[in-house]
């Protein structure tokens, strides 16, 4: 599977491409950081987080896109903009029908360093070690973003895993309520 992982941003957005699979130690593709002028237009801003990220998109044909989803943050002006960025890679992902999952800062750190609230210098020691890299990726949002693609990654197949016993179960409810009736303790209707 290859994974593009997003760290959104409108003065950087980090973007790294990794493949790896079940049993297969996860390799680095790519790794980049889309940057923007801050006294640049919005909209231009978000055209150049979009251009950049569809250029790797279309170049190395991701199997999925995992994006930081943000959920709350101290300053607003960054969290509207951290959003935005994440809304146009999300609509890029969609115009190329590629699947797009959303992971929070805490399951990224916790899936590369076992500890939900590791700091970056943590998350990027352990993305080093992992993918085996000479150096540390830079700046951090380069190495936030391969976070998220190995957090995706390994997240993904117990999220599948889920999604169809959960899928069963409904089923299963549906399947109880529409043969007319619950089953009595010996298994006798009601």
């Amino acid at each position: 599977m290859r994974v593009l992982g997003i760290d959104p941003g409108l003065t950087r957005c980090g973007a790294g491409v990794i493949d790896g699979g079940a049993g297969l130690q996860p390799r680095l593709v790519e790794v980049l950081v889309v940057r923007t002028p801050a006294g640049q237009e919005l909209h231009r801003r978000l055209l150049a987080v979009a251009a950049g990220v569809e250029t790797v998109m279309d170049r190395l044909r991701p199997d999925v896109v995992a994006i930081e989803r943000m959920f709350s943050q101290h300053n607003v002006r960054t969290v509207m903009g951290t959003a935005q960025a994440a809304g146009v890679v999300a609509l890029a992902a969609a115009r190329r029908d590629i699947p797009v999952a959303w992971h929070t800062p805490s399951e990224v750190k916790a899936a590369v360093s076992g500890n939900g609230a590791a700091d970056k210098k943590q998350v990027t020691a352990m993305v080093t070690r992992l993918l085996r890299l000479p150096e540390a990726p830079h700046p951090a949002d380069a190495a936030d973003a391969l976070a998220l693609a190995l957090c995706h990654l390994w997240r993904a197949p117990m999220q599948q895993r889920v999604a169809v016993q959960l899928h069963r179960e409904r089923l299963a409810v549906v399947a109880a309520s529409a043969g007319g009736g619950a089953a009595g303790p010996a298994g006798r209707r009601r």
